[in-house]
């Protein structure tokens, strides 16, 4: 007992100077502190710097994202090349015309085969058919749009990808109402409208390419001026090229609205150039020789 006593004894004695020490280095630390935080402030700050960097690299991400969308928007606005439409508004890449030429030829074709239930009565006539089938040819063909026109509609192309119909700053104000170049508070001042008749449409919407029935592209217009018809001097057909549908090997048909007359509404006519070459009123033959035939014209978004 006695010995077990005086190894107690020892071991207490013992653990005194150990408990001096780390009391000692506690006041120590506490006193310290401040100075090694000056000395030493991205060791003891290593989790608040690394938040802070976070934070800073997620504002220098939103500031990007805020100057492409500025970026974005401005070269919407653009008119670079000064034609009265915003470089937005304008087809760039081969894919897109392309596919704009596709949707846009077959749309309009197949108002000969049956009009569809879409396309407003009220507007059915010569330029009515042209904004028809060129507002459906900007659409995302998606199933809806297919169960919305019919069955008799099938895909011919790709979507358009730069212009998206359904988002985009002017809506389905497609078509300029007005001579000049762009400027972003046209659209505010009502020169961009859901309606263009057959002389907006060339005057403002298109371009002129030739006379010459060669140098016509399929989605091209044809432009005739009958200055005896008081009401719609100006008529609009569509060039097809090749048909989409019973092209019979033809590669030069036309297709067109008549126009309502005070005994009929009106039909879609499909043609081809070489037919109407020969029609029975000269007026109406798209020939270099008829000075009612103004010539071939392209849309603006395709140039």
């Amino acid at each position: 007992m006695r010995a077990m006593a005086k190894q107690t004894f020892k071991e207490r004695e013992l653990r005194k100077p150990l408990a001096i020490l780390a009391g000692w280095a506690a006041i120590f630390l506490v006193l310290a502190a401040p100075v090694l935080y000056r000395r030493f402030p991205l060791a003891l700050t290593a989790p608040e710097s690394h938040a802070a960097g976070i934070k800073s690299a997620s504002r220098s991400a939103s500031a990007t994202k805020r100057s492409l969308a500025r970026e974005t928007a401005s070269a919407f606005w653009s008119d670079s090349d000064h034609d009265g439409l915003p470089d937005g508004a304008e087809l760039r890449s081969f894919q897109d015309r392309d596919s704009f030429r596709r949707w846009f030829t077959a749309i309009a074709e197949l108002q000969f085969y049956r009009l569809s239930e879409q396309w407003n009565p009220e507007q059915r006539d010569c330029a009515g058919l042209v904004r028809f089938a060129w507002r459906e040819a900007l659409r995302p063909h998606d199933g809806l749009w297919f169960r919305r026109m019919g069955p008799e509609y099938e895909p011919v192309a790709v979507d358009v990808a730069e212009f998206d119909l359904n988002q985009n700053p002017l809506g389905e104000k497609l078509f300029r109402t007005d001579f000049g170049t762009f400027k972003r508070e046209d659209v505010a001042a009502g020169r961009f409208a859901e309606f263009a008749d057959a002389r907006s449409l060339k005057s403002f919407n298109t371009t002129f390419v030739s006379r010459d029935r060669r140098q016509a592209q399929p989605g091209d217009l044809l432009f005739f001026y009958q200055p005896w018809v008081r009401k719609q001097p100006y008529h609009v057909m569509i060039f097809l090229g090749p048909a989409h549908t019973a092209a019979n090997g033809a590669e030069d048909w036309v297709v067109y609205h008549t126009g309502s007359s005070p005994v009929d509404n009106g039909a879609v006519k499909k043609v081809e150039l070489s037919i109407l070459e020969h029609h029975p009123d000269p007026r109406w033959r798209p020939v270099e020789s008829n000075r009612n035939f103004l010539g071939f014209y392209r849309l603006k978004i395709l140039e």
